[in-house]
């Protein structure tokens, strides 16, 4: 039985959450898939894996590999596709009472818009706008580095999508805090930073005279990430008004601690779950006994004394 903590309850201009902690698209499933480890309904929401608008195979080549301080990737966005997954992965959702935010990825204005309407007819109450995915050959990252193509595909998809809007942002700009300001503008009601650096990985071996090269070039993510994450992160607390969800290297209440400290509202746990899939519930678990020990009476309060 999901157990809600209301000292954690977590409010984010119209998305009400039992806690902050959100896992973070690409590392849990579409659903309940980590419910081996965990009640995943305990978690704030989860972030499904990128649904585009029609089936995707994914990246051919090498999509993996592990560095010292975290990972790259280069799935390609491997997904379902949209109808599959409203018919096969929310019903399951809805019956464990997960709550879920569902992201989405096109390769244009209009797969999004398209997406945008079918996630609005089908009731989704919430939706990640994936414009920053590095590992795509059209779309997403496209969208996310230029702040007049951002404002323009979050208007076109806010005309459609009537829920609650999240945009994803890249690191991988000169000026976040432009690229966040046009996604504020055009009507997000939060965004969620940052999404993976560019990243490529060599490993060299010699065999029999002759160097053997494995390369994977993608997104960088995992703990190596975080001082860039919180950076952005408070770049933009200092520029927007709608709340930001922080993403990059999160593994420990510390971690979480230094991204309310930033500016962020909720956090979302990412590469960590590959390793230590009960994270997040460990986290909710270890916010709640700290407020206790400290005295904090809610989030808001905490918060306000971290960014004092």
């Amino acid at each position: 039985m999901a157990v809600i903590i209301d000292k954690l309850y977590t409010e984010l201009n119209g998305l009400s959450l039992k806690n902050p902690i959100i896992t973070a698209s690409g590392t849990y499933g579409y659903c309940d898939e980590y419910n081996d480890f965990i009640d995943v309904s305990n978690i704030g929401a989860i972030v499904t894996k990128a649904i585009s608008l029609n089936p995707r195979a994914g990246n051919k080549h090498l999509r993996i590999a592990e560095t010292k301080a975290g990972m790259i990737n280069s799935i390609g966005l491997e997904n379902i596709g949209i109808e599959k997954f409203l018919e096969t992965k929310v019903p399951l959702l809805n019956k464990k009472n997960i709550n879920y935010i569902v992201n989405i990825a096109g390769s244009t204005l209009e797969e999004y818009v398209c997406l945008a309407k079918i996630c609005n007819d089908n009731n989704i109450k919430a939706v990640e706008m994936n414009v920053s995915c590095p590992n795509v050959k059209s779309g997403c990252l496209e969208f996310g580095t230029d702040e007049d193509s951002l404002y323009n595909l979050v208007s076109e998809v806010r005309k459609e999508y009537k829920g609650y809007l999240i945009v994803k942002l890249t690191p991988n700009v000169t000026s976040i805090e432009q690229i966040g300001l046009a996604a504020e503008k055009a009507g997000a009601d939060a965004v969620s930073a940052i999404n993976t650096l560019k990243g490529l990985s060599i490993k060299i071996n010699r065999v029999n005279g002759k160097y053997q090269k494995t390369i994977v070039q993608g997104g960088y993510s995992g703990a190596g990430i975080k001082p860039v994450a919180l950076s952005n992160v408070n770049r933009l607390y200092k520029v927007l008004s709608i709340p930001i969800i922080g993403i990059g290297g999160i593994e420990t209440l510390e971690d979480v601690l230094e991204f309310f400290a930033a500016g962020a509202q909720a956090v979302q746990i990412g590469t960590i779950n590959f390793t230590h899939p009960d994270t997040a519930q460990k986290l909710i678990i270890e916010l709640e006994n700290y407020m206790d020990y400290n005295g904090f009476k809610n989030l808001d309060e905490l918060k306000r004394e971290l960014r004092a």
